[in-house]
């Protein structure tokens, strides 16, 4: 028995099923856990009721200093800071779980992850991250770092000293932009094979784990797991694949229409249309305290060039 973690909302269900869906082709037996982000997702998964998922609602660990960051970040920002708590979450909830593997809801299990975990089990090491692995044409390394949240395994206790850093530096500072060498949760993870070198292993299995973004690095039959960085449902039923990455046309016909049709399917269960957000769009950036103001018409405090969607 696996079990992963993941979270989203209500609007990224499709995705958390069509993930769940992969799971159960490839993975089983496991356990998928997943914090809702709001009580719309909750009610749905409770809903339909699937074998192997535990859905569990945000507001159930919510304190007030995350109440209060909530504010100040938009909702993928305050996602990113919730990421290094959610293994504690797990280990909390059931004593009897070992080890948890936090998946980004947008990834889409190919084959039998066995390998993955067979490796980290091999290395004796408490915590496993991944590379990017940029290909030549789409290296975004500086901005986004070395290392990608996307699927990472930490052990119970023994991965405490990492996980525990990495959630006090997302408490502190977690925003979509670089500063100071930082971005989101993400580039914190750069520094981890000296910082902890005695925890964490990087997976070396290149090209098991691929996205947009290595996709003429490596080739798709080599994929373990696909991450769907970006895509998203727009109107009328149509989806955008992978703004502002070129990928191979054999890769849009073998691995992604598969998988846009799993995503339809989900929206069928789900019984109602989906319409996703572009990860650029304007909405998907504002913290909560700067849509009031857009809201009251205040658009004179801010600079025209910082509310422009790239």
């Amino acid at each position: 028995m696996h079990h992963y973690v993941t979270l989203f909302n209500s609007n990224f269900l499709p995705q958390g099923l069509a993930l769940y869906e992969s799971l159960t082709c490839h993975a089983s037996p496991f356990t998928l856990w997943v914090l809702c982000m709001d009580d719309k997702a909750k009610t749905i998964l409770d809903r339909l009721s699937k074998p192997g998922i535990k859905a569990m609602a945000v507001s159930e660990f919510e304190t007030v200093q995350l109440l209060e960051i909530k504010q100040q970040r938009s909702l993928v920002e305050y996602c990113w800071t919730l990421t290094p708590m959610v293994p504690k979450i797990v280990f909390d909830r059931d004593q009897s779980v070992e080890r948890v593997t936090y998946l980004d809801a947008d990834l889409f299990f190919l084959k039998d992850p066995a390998p993955i975990h067979h490796e980290f089990r091999e290395s004796g090491k408490s915590v496993l991250i991944t590379e990017h692995a940029f290909d030549s044409l789409n290296d975004r390394s500086a901005q986004s770092g070395r290392f990608c949240v996307q699927f990472m395994t930490f052990v119970r206790t023994k991965s405490d000293a990492v996980r525990q850093w990495w959630e006090a530096r997302c408490l502190e500072w977690c925003f979509a932009r670089c500063e100071d060498g930082k971005f989101g949760d993400q580039k914190y993870l750069d520094d981890w094979p000296s910082r902890f070198p005695a925890d964490v292993h990087v997976l070396q299995q290149l090209g098991t784990i691929q996205a947009p973004w290595n996709a003429r690095r490596f080739h798709h039959s080599k994929a373990i797991v696909w991450h769907f960085h970006a895509l998203r449902m727009i109107a009328n039923g149509k989806v955008r694949l992978h703004p502002s990455y070129s990928i191979p046309k054999e890769v849009d016909q073998r691995i992604y229409n598969p998988y846009v049709s799993v995503l339809r399917r989900a929206v069928t269960e789900i019984g109602e249309p989906v319409v996703q957000h572009s990860p650029r769009h304007l909405a998907h950036i504002l913290p909560p305290w700067l849509k009031h103001l857009v809201r009251q018409g205040a658009m004179s405090l801010i600079r025209p060039k910082a509310l422009r969607p790239q």
